[in-house]
């Protein structure tokens, strides 16, 4: 199974972003019949781990690391995270480009979070990317399917929007299915 660990925005949040998208160049190339792959918003999250191909028979090893990480950040806490969805950028150029749109409000809560996962899946000896942590939602794979000039004008929009502020209630283990269309299957969630 491909697993990650995530947090989901609330649909207010989701569909204010997808409102700003919608107005970009990459929205008005989609509109127009252009692939850039735009993000499905039921589909948005902020990825806290990505633990990559998992035997199904370590998943309840997976859930208990989860789960015990989900735990210590709650301990001590009065609420969950303030966020909201703000700022942008790209990663990649050419046809890895990928537009995105940062994290505001309380992120280093999230990085917390996401130190006590990777902790408690290293203790686990479960398999994860150690990458910098990078709290971003992606919006749009343009590639090189828009020209490098919209694909920068978009970015300084985003740069400049701001959504509302939302709290992360719900830690979440999710399986992605590749392909064309990309699904993902919610497997457990624990509450923040």
């Amino acid at each position: 199974m491909r697993l990650f660990v995530a947090v989901c925005p609330p649909l207010e949040a989701l569909t204010h972003l997808g409102a700003e998208v919608a107005r970009l160049r990459i929205g008005a190339a989609a509109a127009a019949g252009t692939n850039v792959r735009l993000a499905d918003p039921p589909e948005l999250h902020l990825t806290l781990a990505f633990l990559g191909e998992v035997e199904t028979a370590r998943l309840v090893e997976v859930e208990s690391a989860l789960g015990l990480a989900a735990e210590w950040f709650r301990d001590g806490r009065d609420a969950s995270p303030r966020l909201s969805l703000g700022g942008g950028g790209r990663f990649g150029q050419g046809r890895s480009t990928v537009l995105w749109v940062d994290l505001q409000g309380d992120v280093e809560s999230l990085h917390a979070l996401a130190r006590l996962i990777r902790s408690r899946l290293r203790h686990a000896r479960l398999p994860y990317d150690d990458k910098p942590y990078r709290p971003h939602l992606t919006v749009a794979r343009p590639g090189d399917r828009v020209d490098p000039a919209d694909i920068e004008a978009d970015q300084a929009t985003l740069d400049g929007y701001q959504g509302p502020p939302w709290p992360a209630t719900e830690l979440l283990l999710v399986r992605s299915h590749l392909g064309p269309g990309p699904r993902y299957d919610r497997l457990a969630a624990w509450p923040l």
